[in-house]
């Protein structure tokens, strides 16, 4: 099997990022049907489909990155990244179909992220995931991905959202 891990640049990779976003968006809702309002809420709050519209202001340097794996050449997973203070970025959306499971793609997604945020300047990543979302988050604490001394209002309000960040470089 041949992997690429590569920054979603071409009219393709947009179109492939936005499926496998949207995807992801579903997969959320079925594995956390109680969540529903709580995840449109988030989508709403965070302007998603505004931002895939636009997604290479969103998505591109300087602003943001997007990381798109492939796997045999189909689009199976996707990362992105978004700046929120000074050194301080985002994790989010991360992504793997589940066809493509179990390859190593999501840590790959991850290590792409990493050399992306640090070359854009940024010192530490933060990120969120639901509480029941193990398999995120056992990769996350891999990575060395510890407790957010500072989460983002929402984690501090909702026991059931889980902010780690890891330091960069």
């Amino acid at each position: 099997m041949s992997l690429t891990i590569s920054p979603a640049r071409s009219d393709d990779d947009i179109a492939e990022v936005t499926r496998l976003a949207w995807a992801f968006i579903a997969f959320l809702k079925d594995r956390y049907p109680e969540k529903i309002a709580l995840i449109e809420s988030y989508l709403r709050d965070q302007k998603f489909e505004a931002m895939l519209a636009d997604f290479r202001n969103s998505f591109n340097p300087p602003k943001g990155e997007c990381i798109l794996a492939r796997l045999d050449g189909a689009a199976v997973g996707i990362v992105m990244l978004k700046p929120v203070d000074g050194g301080l970025c985002e994790m989010n959306r991360m992504y793997v179909d589940p066809k493509a499971r179990g390859h190593g793609v999501g840590r790959k997604l991850c290590d792409a992220l990493f050399a992306r945020a640090v070359a854009l300047g940024f010192s530490e990543m933060r990120l969120d995931a639901l509480d029941r979302h193990d398999e995120a988050l056992g990769l996350y604490k891999s990575l060395g991905f510890g407790p957010d001394p500072d989460p983002p209002a929402f984690a501090k309000t909702d026991a059931g959202i889980v902010s780690m960040r890891i330091a960069l470089g």
